[in-house]
């Protein structure tokens, strides 16, 4: 199996792949004509890469999973993270951002990109743009490559990151869009979760692996764990999280009414590892402890 590469700067990445040296030394603007390639191996780097792309052949590799390439749409790559492109062929114009972490310092988007939890979704959760989407896109990359390209003064930071946020928050916009389209096709994310949920319960996970993590959950439907959070979000307002601790709770609360059970045994039945979270939990849910609530439910 190829090593991988872990390029440190943009200027050994642009080498690595052929490319001319980056006219920044910590921002590099690349379109691509029919090919981009990017090697034939594995590589990580110290950047953020923001692309485009309609493939019409060849091998998208992201966390290990494989890029859809049936539709034109946009590749959020955080630093550190493993990617691989192979015997790629563009059937349009793509491009590529890379943004090394270094050129954000200091600037609020060093903090901000943060909160973009897009840089976390596995590859085949890619935001498939609509064609005016993909010209509101294009008309930024073009202002980004124009300011690029150009002789850079003391403006041209200010005004590039200017553009790389709006290409965030539009993409924020439009990955709302898809969540809503998604829901519309193919039924609503949270009855897919609570049965989910359901199934961890009756095959009594609760005793043998703990408390449901976001991360198995996800797993069962087939997306990473904070696409599905996202999706659950607009759907009902609350994280997976959320929708787990106030399942479990739902199912203490029967339990403490129909049950001769301790409250111990009950929290320990339902996976928690201490009565004392359980407690916290449970309070924090209900309002009163649980103790306080099996009392009343007998009175």
């Amino acid at each position: 199996m190829n090593k991988t590469v872990h390029y440190k700067t943009l200027a050994d990445l642009h080498k690595g792949n052929g490319w001319p040296p980056p006219e920044h030394p910590l921002l590099s603007v690349v379109s691509c004509k029919n090919d981009c390639s990017m090697g034939d191996r594995e590589f990580t780097s110290n950047c953020y890469l923001i692309g485009f792309k309609k493939l019409k052949a060849g091998v998208i590799l992201y966390g290990r999973t494989h890029y859809d390439h049936t539709n034109g749409s946009m590749l959020f790559v955080k630093p550190r993270q493993i990617i691989e492109m192979k015997y790629m062929e563009f059937e349009e114009d793509g491009f590529m951002i890379l943004i090394h972490e270094d050129y954000l310092a200091g600037h609020e988007l060093h903090h901000a990109i943060q909160k973009y939890n897009f840089f976390d979704y596995e590859t085949n959760e890619a935001l498939h743009l609509s064609p005016k989407e993909e010209a509101i896109i294009w008309d930024l990359f073009n202002k980004i490559a124009g300011e690029y390209s150009t002789n850079q003064d003391e403006y041209s930071r200010e005004i590039i990151i200017g553009h790389i946020s709006s290409i965030l928050m539009y993409s924020q916009r439009f990955y709302k869009r898809q969540f809503i389209n998604r829901t519309d096709m193919s039924g609503k994310t949270v009855t897919k979760f609570n049965e989910a949920l359901r199934l961890y319960y009756e095959s009594g996970y609760l005793q043998t692996k703990g408390l449901p993590s976001v991360q198995s959950l996800a797993e069962q439907l087939y997306v990473s764990p904070r696409y599905l959070s996202d999706l659950l979000k607009q759907e009902t307002g609350k994280t997976a999280m959320d929708l787990i601790h106030i399942s479990l709770i739902s199912e203490a609360k029967n339990q403490l009414r129909a049950s001769d059970q301790s409250v111990a045994e009950i929290a320990y039945g339902l996976g928690f590892e201490n009565t004392s979270y359980f407690t916290r939990l449970f309070k924090k849910q209900v309002g009163i402890k649980p103790l306080e609530f099996k009392k009343q439910s007998l009175n």
